[in-house]
């Protein structure tokens, strides 16, 4: 039986936007035609523009239409945590400001998500209207976020998504951690795909992304990997350092004590320097493991947290 538009119940689009003037009023109106039908709020959240961005959101008069202003500029990450928290919809849906991405592509991404259970569904510019300056670290992104983890997505960048409620309320964004929101999602445990979505050169305003992203993207993939894989069990990856640099010690110094029953004079030699140092590395990793292991116990034992999380519940009728 096909779905009907209000089948999906309340959709929220939540757009960060700094310096969008030009853009945010024609992007309403491609947004109010996409979704005509269904019911939906559009959240803008204004990362302090210096421009009349909040102004052209505030004549927009949309009773569908929230302006959430920040204090001062806090970034991408955050400004979408403003909106996902603010947010009240069933689906989430979440797009660039600067018109880059087209709305019209927002019901099919439903329909896919509603139809075959997907927890994110997210887009792929598969003809991209950006120049070199904006491609080349996104391509970088992507590989490194394939070659790190086993989530082989074409394009970790597209802003456009459409994700359930539950699971963006919990992606916890900080920093500058939006640009691996799939990433993020997918080590929470989603059920991710992708499609293919238009893509429009930016007609107004500039681009806020350089090649000055590249060492930041690889910085925060480690801090991503650490936080999702090990958070809980801190142990199994500060123990495996601390029992290799143990064991590599303790062969040295074994060897070093056998040459030395055979006669040999070992003082001295940079080797059982080495040797000694090993083993109080790897005695230092284990310590480190230990401790935070309990910190983590505490941590969720302190806050009543559970350290796993349920997607769905299936009840029989």
């Amino acid at each position: 039986m096909p779905l009907k538009k209000q089948d999906y119940g309340l959709l929220s689009v939540i757009i960060p936007v700094y310096n969008e003037e030009d853009n945010v009023i024609p992007l309403t109106k491609k947004i109010e035609e996409s979704l005509d039908g269904y019911d939906y709020e559009i959240i803008y959240i204004d990362d302090f523009s210096t421009d009349d961005t909040r102004k052209n959101i505030i004549s927009i008069n949309n009773p569908k239409v929230a302006l959430i202003e920040l204090r001062k500029n806090y970034g991408q990450s955050l400004a979408l945590a403003a909106g996902i928290d603010y947010a009240k919809g069933n689906y989430i849906i979440t797009l660039d400001g600067d018109m880059q991405n087209d709305p019209s592509d927002i019901p099919h991404m439903l329909e896919k998500a509603k139809t075959e259970d997907w927890d994110v569904v997210t887009g792929i510019r598969a003809k991209r209207k950006d120049n070199i300056v904006r491609t080349l670290p996104s391509k970088i992104a992507n590989f490194l976020i394939r070659k790190a983890t086993r989530l082989d997505l074409k394009d970790q960048g597209c802003a456009l998504k459409v994700f359930n409620k539950e699971i963006a309320k919990d992606l916890n964004l900080y920093g500058e951690m939006h640009r691996f929101i799939n990433l993020l999602a997918y080590l929470n445990g989603a059920r991710i795909t992708q499609v293919p979505v238009k893509h429009h050169a930016r007609q107004f305003g500039k681009s806020k992304y350089g090649l000055g992203r590249t060492i930041k993207v690889i910085n925060d993939i480690v801090l991503i990997i650490f936080q999702r894989k090990y958070l809980q069990r801190p142990i199994h990856l500060f123990g495996n350092f601390g029992l290799f640099f143990f064991v590599i010690g303790t062969a040295i110094n074994l060897y070093l004590l056998i040459i030395k029953i055979l006669g040999e004079d070992i003082w001295g030699r940079p080797l059982l320097i080495l040797g000694v140092l090993m083993v109080f590395i790897g005695i230092q990793f284990f310590s480190v493991g230990i401790i935070a292991d309990l910190l983590m116990k505490t941590y969720y034992e302190s806050q009543k947290k559970r350290p796993y999380a349920i997607r769905k519940v299936h009840l029989s009728e």
